[in-house]
């Protein structure tokens, strides 16, 4: 049966977006390559999703849809497509989102070549179809064996995506996205990075990752944001063992500014491990300044002066 063995796994999860699922996924059966498995996870939607998703399951051979009885969020529907990967290598779209013509190829080329990369992290056009907000996020053509640098150096926890990335599907073994958080790409992608010994990226390729008003990180509230805090504390707390043990005053510093959020929006005070490190980089100023006055005021006053700041530059707006 064609969907014994194959080279990709493309998982899509599928809620409330009737009007764009279509050009999702008509954009990933259109490439060239055409040795991939789509599995598309109606998360229990209320509109038209579950008939498309069958529509398209009885045009192409390739789709396998899988419907949830309950609606389990946008982890749940990733772990349910898990399960059912069939390819030697899995990737995430989501489906507000949708590819490039024809990317796919040069990037499974790449993974041919160069089986050792265990992730492969291609370029994406954010935000798009947001007048002002939007930018192309172009990656260098650079291998990672040390993932300190990839994750502090090459900043990606500035882009912890899980959809612009395509993993060898063995790194998933044992391993879920965590069910009822959100910014759950920040929880996993650390988790993979301590199982994997080569990162590629590359400037190849392109993502379309689609301004949608009503997606989680538009609508994120302080539980949302303090999610967003916990899954980065816990890269901040690693052991002296772990490769993104060490981390850089640039990224303690946002950190920080994600609990500066969580106490505006809920009032809670994050325990935040201590950092003495000044960084050098030129463009790490506010961070130095930061985490300097943290370590001055403690993190409950720099909260709340913080706080009022922010409402001071509300009224003065």
């Amino acid at each position: 049966m064609y969907l014994c063995s194959m080279k990709l796994s493309v998982i899509v999860p599928v809620y409330g977006v009737e009007e764009t699922l279509r050009r999702c996924a008509e954009s990933i059966l259109g490439q060239s390559f055409r040795d991939l498995q789509l599995i598309l996870v109606d998360d229990c939607s209320p509109d038209r999703c579950p008939q498309i998703c069958d529509e398209l399951a009885a045009k192409d051979m390739r789709v396998v849809v899988r419907h949830h009885r309950q609606n389990g969020g946008l982890s749940a529907a990733r772990n349910t497509g898990l399960a059912r990967a069939k390819g030697e290598y899995v990737t995430f779209v989501d489906s507000d989102d949708y590819w490039a013509p024809d990317m796919l190829k040069p990037l499974i080329e790449l993974l041919t070549v160069h089986h050792d990369y265990d992730i492969l992290e291609y370029s994406v056009y954010e935000h798009f179809g947001w007048p002002g907000h939007m930018n192309i996020l172009r990656l260098d053509d650079r291998a990672y064996t040390d993932l300190h640098e990839y994750w502090y150096g090459a900043r990606a926890y500035e882009h912890t995506y899980a959809w612009n990335k395509i993993y060898k599907r063995e790194l998933f073994d044992g391993l879920t996205f965590p069910e009822g958080r959100k910014f759950e790409d920040a929880y996993v992608l650390p988790q993979l990075l301590e199982r994997t010994s080569c990162v590629a990226t590359t400037s190849l390729g392109y993502y379309y990752y689609c301004y949608n008003p009503k997606g989680i990180t538009q609508q994120a509230d302080g539980k949302d944001l303090n999610d967003l805090l916990q899954a980065h504390l816990k890269v901040l707390r690693k052991p002296a063992d772990s490769p993104l043990a060490r981390p850089t005053a640039h990224y303690y510093g946002r950190v920080l500014n994600v609990a500066l959020d969580v106490y505006n929006a809920t009032g809670e005070v994050a325990a935040l491990p201590s950092f003495k490190t000044v960084c050098r980089h030129p463009d790490a100023g506010k961070a130095n300044l930061k985490i300097k006055a943290l370590n001055i005021l403690g993190i409950k006053n720099l909260c709340r002066i913080n706080k009022l700041l922010h409402l001071f530059s509300k009224k003065g707006r």
